[in-house]
């Protein structure tokens, strides 16, 4: 039984979110510097399947994609390239950022610890993989 990877891509980072092997649940997994990914994501392949991917994709207040996707875009192509026979699928990443900062403040993180952008990055890929289950598990 594989798992379901989330992305909250970034320029400069990119975080990363994992289910549980029941893919009930997501919780933060790493930050990597977005010229490590495809390293990274090889080796977790080879210890971890994955099922799927999810990715947050920007949209904007009238749904139509942000600028953004211009760097996104041939990210997910990239990504489709490595693993053709998984799924990616995009997911609405608006507020991620504002929700992970929130959690980070309701979780008691002290405030020099919530200017740490790595932590925001995974923290906002749970919030992406966690919707993604959300959403899924009403349908």
């Amino acid at each position: 039984m594989g798992r379901i990877l989330g992305i909250d891509f970034g320029t400069k980072r990119i975080g990363l979110a994992v289910t549980d092997p029941l893919k009930i649940f997501a919780s933060p997994l790493e930050t990597v510097r977005n010229h490590e990914f495809e390293s990274f994501i090889l080796d977790y392949a080879k210890t971890e399947t994955i099922d799927e991917f999810v990715i947050g994709y920007p949209v904007t207040l009238n749904n139509q994609p942000s600028k953004s996707v211009e760097y996104i875009d041939p990210f997910i192509k990239r990504l489709k390239k490595l693993f053709p026979e998984i799924p990616v699928n995009k997911v609405d990443e608006r507020f991620t950022s504002g929700m992970a900062l929130k959690t980070m403040i309701e979780g008691g993180v002290k405030k020099k610890n919530r200017r740490d952008k790595a932590m925001v990055d995974r923290i906002s890929a749970s919030i992406i993989l966690q919707s993604y289950l959300d959403k899924r598990k009403k349908t």
